[in-house]
């Protein structure tokens, strides 16, 4: 496995050949290198972001990815779609989780932060534990170090809103809190945040804990998402009572996600609990954010995604939400349609439908209609979780590949922009699971083209139940060789 590391999914032949591929069409060996490596990354480790209300994390993660995307307000409990983002320090890449979402509920302040100060640290490497510095260690502050102790994960401590000298020895007092070093940071300001990232850099493992593959070893991991109510709870108890679940209650508090082994088609399969098959209290109006923040730990920790959309009713926005959620994490997908025995010919009808409409960005993804209620169809689940895992894992050699990309260029060359007719050039599969492609090409390729090319490669090559990155590389005009 090693070997492969420094050059993605290419073994050494393949890497000398496409090398001298790339110095005859002019292109920097560096250049090629970085790309190869960037796209050739496995999944990338995670790191939350958690802390009371209003003490900056929005602000800091804002910093952290380098752009404003997380909304901040002055108000708590902005609501939003996004909870994870990626970032780069120090030419490492990592995601964040941002925590800064959802802040005040019916169960009062203090539940609600430990709430999601759980999911967060479930899905994540390491931790970033926010503290305002001006207030000092509250006692909410305490019940989160209480929480970060028992989940034992790197924790690196953050004293936010020290804008000045004077803001130091505020800082200072944080030791208090027992997690080490509190690193002074004015997110506002962006003072300190590149001293306290490579304090996170030192903790945040390569890869995330849990590396994905048959080679580990162990079961396939499958994390069963949807909006609340759509019925995962009743289809993991199904397929668990059907099949004489086997529960591995991990020892520690109520608290602690169950993740359930469970055969199915005579394999076993490890489902990551998200459909809560515990109850909880549900909130009332931030259950949305905390089912988003729910769904992204269980995504992070899964290698296929069971979206379970109910067929009974419009699919909505929320239901796209979760999709994009899964496409982005690049994890394997398949979409499963509960309820499908309550529908009559017409509802039938105006889903087929709206799946063309709603849901044609992943129109790639396996489909199974199930009833969770009877039971119905549920056998056919496991082919479509293979068929997706097998997409997710399938590489096409470069040779191939190079063949496959002539073949377009000729037959469906990029249209003239500007008097310049932009070529790809060549191209190779940087990595799997998802399956990441980098192509090189003379000029810029417009999005069209891309979504050309990646329908192409879908056509040829299967790639079912998987999302495909495409990045492209545009090669410099020094150098050239004739």
């Amino acid at each position: 496995m090693n070997d492969q590391h420094d050059h993605g999914a290419l073994g050494d032949a393949e890497y000398t050949e496409f090398m001298e591929l790339a110095a005859e069409e002019g292109f920097d060996a560096e250049e090629v290198e970085g790309a190869i490596d960037e796209a050739g990354h496995g999944p990338l480790p995670v790191l939350a972001v958690v802390g009371r209300p209003n003490v900056g994390k929005s602000t800091l993660v804002n910093r952290i990815i380098g752009r404003r995307e997380a909304v901040v307000e002055d108000r708590p409990g902005v609501t939003r779609d996004r909870v994870t983002y990626e970032a780069e320090w120090a030419g490492r890449r990592f995601k964040v989780v941002d925590t800064g979402g959802w802040e005040q509920d019916v169960l009062g302040i203090d539940a609600s932060v430990a709430a999601q100060a759980e999911y967060a640290i479930e899905a994540a490497d390491a931790v970033v534990f926010v503290v305002d510095s001006t207030v000092g260690a509250t006692d909410t502050d305490e019940a989160v170090v209480k929480l970060l102790r028992r989940a034992g994960k790197p924790v690196v401590l953050c004293a936010n809103k020290v804008d000045g000298q004077s803001g130091e020895a505020d800082a200072t007092a944080l030791w208090s809190l027992g997690l080490g070093e509190p690193h002074p940071v004015s997110s506002l300001h962006g003072r300190g945040t590149g001293d306290m990232l490579d304090a996170v850099l030192e903790v945040l493992p390569d890869a995330p804990a849990q590396t994905f593959g048959v080679a580990v070893g162990g079961p396939r991991r499958i994390a069963l998402i949807g909006r609340p109510n759509v019925g995962k709870s009743s289809l993991l108890n199904k397929v668990a009572n059907e099949e004489r679940v086997v529960v591995n209650e991990q020892a520690g508090t109520t608290r602690d996600p169950v993740d359930e082994l469970i055969e199915l088609g005579g394999v076993t399969w490890k489902f990551i609990d998200t459909a809560g098959i515990r109850r909880r209290v549900h909130l009332q109006e931030g259950a949305d954010y905390y089912a988003s923040l729910r769904t992204a730990a269980a995504v992070e920790k899964a290698e296929v995604a069971v979206v379970l959309i109910d067929a009974s009713e419009s699919i909505s926005v929320q239901d796209q939400r979760i999709i994009t959620m899964a496409v982005e994490a690049g994890r394997a997908m398949v979409i499963a349609f509960n309820k499908w025995d309550t529908l009559d010919e017409e509802r039938r009808y105006y889903l087929e439908r709206e799946i063309d409409t709603e849901l044609a960005q992943i129109a790639w993804a396996p489909r199974v209609n199930v009833s969770a209620r009877t039971g119905r169809h549920m056998e056919k689940l496991v082919p479509a979780i293979q068929t997706a895992l097998g997409g997710w894992e399938t590489r096409i050699p470069t040779g191939r590949l190079n063949a496959f990309l002539g073949e377009i260029v000729a037959s469906n060359p990029h249209p003239v922009r500007g008097g310049k007719q932009p070529r790809i050039l060549f191209g190779t599969q940087a990595g799997i699971a998802p399956p990441r492609f980098v192509l090189f090409a003379s000029g810029f390729l417009e999005h069209g083209y891309r979504r050309f090319i990646e329908r192409r490669l879908r056509e040829e090559f299967g790639f079912e139940g998987t999302p495909i990155h495409i990045s492209v590389r545009v090669r410099e005009k020094r150098g050239r060789k004739k």
